[in-house]
Formats: structure tokens, C-alpha cells, sequence
């Protein structure tokens, strides 16, 4: 199967995704504007699919386009179409997508990003069902289901001026705003496996072996700033990466800028990671202090040393990937030494 052939599906069972489902259920089957809303990453264009697949337009066509894919200037021609020597180039005459989509669905992803002159044609289209092709004196009427997807708040912008109200009382009929991945943390593993049986897939592998421990840790921890779409390229990173197709994958590669040969910019400070540091399972969520307060005397000073050492190995391990030579440079010490720790303290996978 090659990459093209894979279908992205919405999985998951946390709670906030299947409210999310039940929702779309709900109101896939009325004829009225929806507007998905949600963070970059979180599947609102997948969520508009199964808008139209479950509604009674499902046989019909489903037109999409993305609205800062297209500059303002093609952006009107783009949809509504334009008549034959409308403007310099228009040799011919051009449909448009809402002409393309009559009796089915029109998927307008980054709504926020249309102008003011368009977003009071689309008042018009949604309320009458009628429009003009550019250059065009005719009024044609289309039959659409509209859907339109942002990941602004729409309301912040219609007090701001920059969004029209009327269009956003038109589209809100009902809101439905996607849970970030964070917030559905029963799910990530789930779509890191589907992910990365993919990819296996892609890359001619019998099968795909699993993540060790350490990777499900890294994955269930890290905070997922571009959700599901940067998940789903982390895993088949790490997964066409990892040199034994057979040996479960345990380097997860969240950063694939990361490099000791990563060039700097003349005159700046070497850029901090994009990705903080993931904890681990057991770690403390902050290292204890070195020094006591006075209150809290007396103390096992021996046992105070020992698990302050812990704490911060693991802290390390977690935010180097569990790598080892990158957690004995950030703690300072050699491979060796760090060895001797991890052994010490019983910090070794078994």
C-alpha cells in the first residue's frame, strides 16, 4: 500500500471525542451551516468529511478549499466563479465552488482568513442562496450545505471588526470545537499505533513491533502543541528511523531539528528547544530542594542526597529521550559516570 492509499479515520474513546461524535451525528443530518472549531492538528477537516458522509447530501458532491491557501484577489473568483474576460486572463468562463458544490457540501477551512467583500457575499449565499459570477450581471442560486472550520475565535474577532457579525450569527447554527490531543490522553496511543503500523506498511515491513515502555512514556507525556497532525509525523519519524524493523521502537524523535550541528544564527543565543522537557512516568514534577528549610530539620542527609540525584536523572532522561550520552552532557558528567549512577540506583531497563 503506498502513502497515498492510507485513509485517515477518526479513532479514538476518550470521552471528549466520542461527545465529539455524538455531536456530529446529531447534526449531520440537518441542512444547516456548521463551524468547526478547534487548535491546528485536532482533525477539523476530518470532522467536516464526516459531516457530509453522514448527511442526506452524502451522494452528492463535497467541494473543499482553504481559505489562506488563495489570495484575497483569486479568493472571490475562486468562490463564485467569473464570467469570460472578467478580468486580464479570463479566457474562459470558471465555475465556482459553490457552483461546483450545488445540492452537496462546501468545506471552507480557515474562514478567518477571507476578506470583508467576501464574507458579506457568503452572508448572501448562506441567507438567499444566491450569487454572481465576477464580471457577471446574472444572479445564479446554488443549493449548499456550508461548513467552515478556524482555529481563531471567531466571536474575539466580530468584536474586533474583523470578522462580520451577521456572517458569524449565520454560520454559528451550532459550534463544534475539537478537544487539543492533550486533553484526550486515552487516545494517543491509539493513534500513535495506527500511525506507525502505516508507515511499517510504507516502508515494505512485515509488521510493526510495538513501542518499548520508554517510547509510550515520551508519548503519553509530551504535550502535543500541533496535536494529531504532529503526532502522526513524530511516529512515522521515529519509525522509519529505528534500524531493527523487529526491536520495538524506542527512540521517539520529537524534534527533527535537533542536531549537535544545528546552525545559529550570527549574534544569537542557540534557540531553545521547541519542545520542553517531557517527565517521566515516576518523575517529581519539580526537583526538591538542595537545601532545606530550617523547619524541616532533622534529616537523612544521606537519603535527602540520593533521592535529590534521582529526581534529576530521571528529570534528564526524560527531557534528553531517554538517550544516554545526551543525559550525562546535560548533567555534566561522562557516559561512564552516568552508567554508574543509572546502575547505582537501579535506573537501568531491564
Amino acid at each position: 500500500m503506498s502513502p497515498a492509499q492510507h485513509t485517515d479515520r477518526l479513532l479514538g474513546e476518550s470521552p471528549a471525542f466520542l461527545e465529539i461524535l455524538d455531536l456530529v451525528s446529531q447534526i449531520a443530518v440537518l441542512n444547516k451551516p456548521v463551524l468547526v472549531v478547534g487548535e491546528r492538528g485536532t482533525g477539523k477537516e476530518l470532522i467536516a468529511s464526516r459531516l457530509h458522509y453522514l448527511s442526506h447530501r452524502w451522494d452528492q458532491e463535497y467541494v473543499k478549499m482553504n481559505c489562506a491557501a488563495i489570495n484575497e484577489t483569486l479568493m472571490e473568483t475562486e468562490l463564485f466563479g467569473h464570467e469570460s474576460g472578467a478580468f486580464t486572463g479570463a479566457a474562459k468562463q470558471h465555475r465556482g465552488r459553490f457552483e461546483r458544490a450545488d445540492k452537496g457540501t462546501l468545506f471552507l477551512d480557515e474562514l478567518a482568513n477571507t476578506s470583508p467583500l467576501v464574507q458579506e457575499k457568503l452572508l448572501r449565499v448562506i441567507e438567499y442562496g444566491e450569487y454572481e459570477r465576477v464580471g457577471g450581471n446574472k444572479t445564479l442560486t446554488t443549493d449548499v450545505r456550508l461548513i467552515a472550520a478556524t482555529n481563531e475565535d471567531l466571536p474575539s474577532l466580530a468584536r474586533e471588526r474583523k470578522f462580520r457579525e451577521d456572517l458569524l450569527d449565520r454560520l454559528a447554527f451550532d459550534v463544534i470545537t475539537l478537544p487539543p490531543l492533550r486533553e484526550r490522553s486515552e487516545d494517543i496511543l491509539i493513534l500513535a499505533e495506527q500511525f506507525a503500523v502505516n508507515m511499517a506498511t510504507d516502508l515494505e515491513r512485515e509488521f510493526f513491533p510495538g513501542f518499548s515502555d520508554t517510547a509510550i512514556n515520551v508519548l503519553q507525556n509530551y504535550h502535543w502543541p500541533g496535536n494529531i497532525r504532529e503526532l502522526k509525523n513524530v511516529v512515522e519519524r521515529s519509525v522509519y528511523r529505528s534500524q531493527d524493523p523487529e526491536a520495538p521502537i524506542r527512540v521517539i524523535s520529537l524534534d527533527p531539528f535537533e542536531s549537535n550541528y544545528r546552525p545559529i544564527r550570527p549574534g544569537k543565543a542557540p534557540a531553545q528547544a521547541t519542545h520542553p522537557a517531557v517527565p517521566a512516568a515516576d518523575a517529581p514534577a519539580k526537583a526538591t530542594p538542595l537545601v532545606p528549610a530550617a523547619h524541616e530539620f532533622p534529616i537523612d542527609l544521606k537519603q535527602s542526597v540520593q533521592d535529590y540525584e534521582i529526581g534529576m536523572i530521571k528529570s534528564a532522561l526524560a527531557a534528553s529521550q531517554f538517550n544516554q550520552k545526551k543525559t550525562a552532557e546535560a548533567l555534566g558528567v561522562t557516559y561512564h559516570q552516568l552508567r554508574g549512577l543509572l546502575k547505582k540506583y537501579d535506573l537501568l531497563e531491564s
